[in-house]
């Protein structure tokens, strides 16, 4: 029974991190952006020059030279943007956000099952990497195929499968 339990326990961590990669992805696709115009606006603003890569001998230095630019540069983004178009980039950006942040949630508790799996039949510390790089590749390969089957579901003008 433990046996039962460890996998069970192992596969529903990991369906925990491929769930709300597939439902973010089809969220952040039904975001409407005007991607085009945002992009157009942020292509008129001249990108930051870059602190001298001598910086980098001081690397809190050279952090907080590329996040002062980085900010900046976002800020100018911004004002520059419509209120429409600022309110669906912050739209976009905080679902974004929120779904990462449950997946990366879901796939600390991943980990932690695989390591139980691994510790249960006291298999070498590789087993357990390969195991986490092959269980995270599935995770966004599902996304990625369902999300094509959707798309050709939609394009033959048909309701998408749910699985």
């Amino acid at each position: 029974m433990n046996q039962v339990i460890a996998w069970v326990g192992f596969l529903g961590a990991w369906l925990l991190v491929a769930g709300p990669l597939y439902q973010g992805a089809i969220d952040l696709r039904e975001e409407e952006v005007d991607r085009e115009a945002i992009e157009a606006t942020k292509a008129d603003i001249p990108k930051p020059k870059t602190p001298s890569p001598w910086w980098w001998l001081l690397p809190p230095v050279m952090y907080y030279f590329y996040r002062r630019i980085s900010h900046q540069y976002r800020q100018e983004v911004m004002n520059r943007l419509s209120p429409v178009q600022r309110e669906q980039f912050t739209s976009f950006i905080g679902k974004a956000a929120g779904w990462l942040t449950v997946a990366l949630g879901a796939a600390c508790l991943a980990v932690g099952q695989t390591w139980e799996v691994v510790r249960h039949y006291r298999w070498p510390l590789w087993v357990f990497w390969v195991l986490i790089v092959v269980m995270s590749a599935w995770c966004l390969l599902n996304t990625t195929l369902r999300m094509r089957q959707d798309d050709r579901a939609r394009a033959e003008g048909e309701e998408p499968v749910s699985t």
